[in-house]
């Protein structure tokens, strides 16, 4: 387990809901948690939508400004700058939804690569229009890694039709999400899914979907 976990994909890749439920397994598990929002690209499905839980739990939440708002803006909280320098704490963080948002991430890049305690996951949804293959895949990866100055370590196969999915969606895209790892030269770190289903799944994680607030 590292100290500091990044969550980044294309927009509709579902990486928001994906870091909320591993903040909350952290959490759950007894260590001190932070998650920080810092997509400054989707205004409309952010990790404060789940506030009250995470904080109940214990998780610290740094939200951007007008989160839940219909308003954008890259302005983020100073309080971001310290979760990463500081050690003693559990760092999750919710990244913005491509290149663009990856942008946000580089003024953290050094103390993240300085530290060197850090995963960088890929979460990916085979079921979006422009990652429907490994390929379109890994070419958001590489934007992303360009953008942001730091390498990914794993990739997270959450690929879902919504509350439509089922069981045999979720195992029918194992097979894109091995070339994705093939090609990409990294570890398959989880496959997400709701955790109504049971598919039959390598590196199974049950997750809670979040609800959107608008």
């Amino acid at each position: 387990m590292k100290r500091v976990t990044l969550f980044c994909g294309h927009y509709g890749s579902g990486k928001t809901n994906v870091a909320v439920n591993f903040a909350k397994r952290l959490a759950l598990a007894g260590r001190p948690t932070a998650l920080a929002d810092i997509d400054v690209v989707n205004p409309y499905f952010r990790s404060a939508d789940s506030r009250a839980e995470l904080e109940a739990l214990g998780v610290r939440v740094i939200a951007l400004p007008f989160a839940n708002t219909n308003v954008d803006l890259p302005a983020l909280p100073s309080e971001v700058y310290g979760l990463v320098e500081r050690r003693d704490v559990y760092a999750v963080l919710d990244v913005g939804g491509d290149d663009r948002g990856a942008f946000a991430l580089g003024r953290f890049t050094p103390y993240i690569l300085e530290e060197n305690d850090y995963e960088m996951l890929l979460v990916v949804n085979f079921f979006r229009p422009l990652t429907r293959t490994a390929k379109e895949a890994l070419d958001v990866m590489r934007e992303i890694e360009r953008a942001a100055g730091i390498p990914f370590t794993g990739i997270v196969n959450n690929s879902n039709l919504g509350e439509e999915t089922t069981a045999a969606d979720v195992e029918g895209t194992a097979k894109e999400a091995d070339r994705l790892v093939s090609l990409a030269g990294l570890p398959l770190v989880f496959t997400s899914f709701d955790g109504r289903l049971s598919p039959d799944c390598e590196r199974p994680f049950s997750l809670a979907l979040q609800p959107k607030i608008i």
